[in-house]
C-alpha cells in the first residue's frame, strides 16, 4: 500500500507564495513520477507539475516561469513552490505517484486547499 501526505496549503494574496509538500511512503517502485494536479470548483482535475525520479520536470503552460518542482528521492518527497499566485490558481491540490510495470499504477493525496485572493 502506498499513502501520500500533503502540506503547506492554505490562503494568500495574489502575488504572494506558497510551498507545498507531499511525504509518499509504502510500496513505491523505485522509478517513478510524482507530481500535482489541482481542481477548481466545476471543473476537471488538471496537471500542474511533474517530476521523474531521473528529474525531468513538465509543467502546465499557465504555471510556467512562477511554480517550481522539486523532488527528495531518498525521502519519497515531492515539493511544489508556487510563487506570483493568482486568483486562478485557487484549487484543491492533489499529490500523485505513478509508474508503470506492465500495468500502471497511480496513487492519490488527499489534497489540500489553496485560495488566493484578489
Amino acid at each position: 500500500q502506498v499513502q501520500l501526505v500533503e502540506s503547506g496549503g492554505g490562503l494568500v494574496q495574489a502575488g504572494g507564495s506558497l510551498r507545498l509538500s507531499c511525504a509518499a511512503s509504502g510500496n513505491i517502485f523505485s522509478f517513478n513520477t510524482m507530481g500535482w494536479y489541482r481542481q477548481a470548483p466545476g471543473k476537471q482535475r488538471e496537471l500542474v507539475a511533474e517530476i521523474t525520479t531521473g528529474v525531468t520536470t513538465n509543467y502546465a503552460d499557465s504555471v510556467k516561469g512562477r511554480f517550481t518542482i522539486s523532488r527528495d528521492n531518498a525521502k519519497n518527497t515531492v515539493y511544489l513552490q508556487m510563487n506570483s499566485l493568482k486568483p486562478e490558481d485557487t484549487g484543491v491540490y492533489y499529490c500523485n505517484v505513478n509508474w508503470r510495470r506492465i500495468a500502471r499504477y497511480d496513487y492519490w493525496g488527499q489534497g489540500t486547499q489553496v485560495t488566493v485572493s484578489s
